[in-house]
């Protein structure tokens, strides 16, 4: 009896992710202008539809096209975990050499993925859409995502002006070398430059959408500040969290056994009641330094946690692009996977 891997045909050169939560009025016109793009374009090609747990007719309508299209595939995801969560499922289960991620209400334009994929077929590891000219509300959504990007590209270090959009192309070892959670997927580029990819810059279309009622508000835009701290410490300490815990744990000993000194001083040459004169400056100090013992603590198990990940799963804190020899050297020894 064949496996899974036997019975698929072989892998295509695009794939194409779309999460689809409740997007029943757009999935038979997105499915048509998309195999009309695609057809046109490229030899092969697959579509990988995740229905987020949607409560309209979406899955009916998903399973009826995949039924005759082998081309298709429909992912259900037994709850509605999210966009993230629905994007990582289409990434493990894409298998072309280009992965394409693409929202399902008809805001992304399928003429744009010609222009998308271009530069990733030129060489480049990831093709960031930009909606150049936004039409969405003023207050509502552009103001917020203009803070929110200019906070992103400081923050991450990645100069993009359209963090937001889900639409991406990846080359495949890049994506996959990327573990989503969270909200973390409008932060891919950001985790991708940690790797070394190379990312340029799409502008792309902003198109009203034309079914159905938008998932997004302003909610989103705090929820994206909170996911930068995330990012932040991911792309400088994840492998040396002691350097993040350690300075403001520094400086909390320091001030607080500066106070302490300076009290133990008054006592022994002023005599006196110290605690009745400078009780707040003690337990300013008192606190000081027990926040700098937590922090230190905090940044010395976050340590081990990290190199516990590294070890345990076979993680290089590095990665290798390419490796170059002569064809009759003698492979060298097997490089250990973790290195300080």
């Amino acid at each position: 009896m064949l496996d899974d891997a036997e019975r698929l045909p072989p892998a295509p050169e695009i794939s194409v992710v779309i999460p689809m939560h409740n997007e029943a009025g757009s999935v038979e016109k997105l499915y048509q202008r998309l195999c009309a793009v695609l057809e046109a374009h490229y030899p092969s090609f697959e579509i990988i539809f995740v229905d987020d747990a949607s409560r309209d007719q979406t899955h009916q309508l998903l399973t009826d096209i995949a039924a005759g299209d082998e081309r298709v595939t429909v992912i259900r995801l037994k709850r509605n975990f999210g966009q993230t969560p629905a994007l990582a499922a289409g990434f493990d289960y894409a298998r072309g050499e280009i992965i394409v991620s693409m929202d399902g209400d008809l805001q992304h334009d399928p003429d744009d993925l010609p222009t998308l994929i271009a530069p990733v077929q030129a060489g480049y590891d990831l093709a960031s859409g930009w909606r150049r000219r936004r039409i969405d509300n003023l207050v509502m959504r552009r103001l917020p995502s203009r803070v929110a990007n200019w906070l992103m590209a400081k923050l991450s270090g990645v100069e993009l002006h359209d963090f937001g959009t889900t639409f991406k192309a990846y080359r495949r070892d890049t994506i996959k070398r990327i573990r989503l959670y969270g909200e973390l997927h409008r932060f891919i580029p950001a985790l991708a430059s940690w790797n070394g990819a190379r990312i340029i810059e799409v502008p792309i279309k902003n198109i009203n959408r034309e079914d159905g009622q938008s998932h997004y508000g302003i909610s989103r835009t705090f929820r994206v500040l909170f996911d930068l701290v995330t990012v932040r410490f991911l792309l400088k300490y994840v492998t040396r969290p002691l350097h993040f815990f350690g300075m403001p744990g520094l400086l909390a000993l320091f001030i607080g056994g500066g106070i302490w000194v300076v009290l133990a001083m008054k006592k022994l040459l002023g005599g006196g009641d110290v605690f009745t004169a400078h009780a707040p400056w003690m337990m300013m100090g008192t606190l000081l330094i027990l926040a700098g013992i937590q922090l230190f603590s905090t940044g010395l198990v976050a340590e081990l946690l990290a190199r516990t990940y590294f070890e345990s799963q076979g993680q290089p804190i590095y990665t290798v692009e390419k490796i170059t020899r002569r064809p009759s050297a003698r492979p060298p020894a097997a490089a250990p996977a973790f290195h300080r």
